[in-house]
């Protein structure tokens, strides 16, 4: 039942971005092939709203950041998915406190680890990463990273690295380095 209801969001949100593509190519938004990609990430990830399904496949859960500018919310990363440019496939997994015990979903995010001095800055959805920044956990590589607000909108801008609608809770440990 989760599953066909999932599929059906996903579903809704691939033909809404591809029925809107042509008109916000032609009034100077995005290019048609960004939504279609966004659309891929979109249908790649709403089966990690439930969390489950998302510790099952590899996301791991790490601390909940927090700045004046906004928050991230609870990562969640897969270190095997690190490097990956593949809309389908990020590395982290954004969430937020549901004030009821929960977490949910509100974003994805791509990291792609520093692999020398003259790395080219990594693009995706035609945005530049963010970056080069030190790991937020002990053993996370130096890395560029590349938010993208999915499911929860951020007034700031559909790929900026903070969301000011996203918080910790108070018990959480609230980031404050590198990120």
């Amino acid at each position: 039942m989760i599953a066909r209801r999932l599929t059906g969001t996903a579903l809704a949100l691939v033909c809404a971005l591809t029925v809107s593509a042509p008109a916000s190519a032609h009034a100077g938004g995005r290019d048609p092939a960004v939504d279609r990609q966004l659309g891929t990430a979109y249908s790649a990830t709403a089966r990690y709203k439930y969390l489950p399904l998302a510790t099952d496949a590899g996301y791991e859960p790490h601390l909940c950041l927090e700045r004046p500018q906004g928050g991230m919310g609870f990562h969640y990363f897969n270190e095997s998915l690190f490097g990956s440019l593949d809309p389908a496939r990020p590395a982290g997994l954004l969430y937020e406190a549901t004030g009821k015990g929960g977490r949910r979903l509100v974003g994805v995010e791509w990291v792609v680890p520093v692999t020398g001095r003259n790395m080219k800055r990594p693009h995706l959805f035609g945005q530049a990463f963010q970056g080069p920044m030190a790991g937020h956990y002990p053993g996370m590589p130096t890395h560029y990273d590349l938010h993208v607000w999915l499911y929860k909108k951020n007034p700031d801008g559909l790929f900026r690295q903070w969301n000011p609608r996203v918080k910790c809770p108070a018990s959480a440990m609230k980031g404050m380095s590198g990120h």
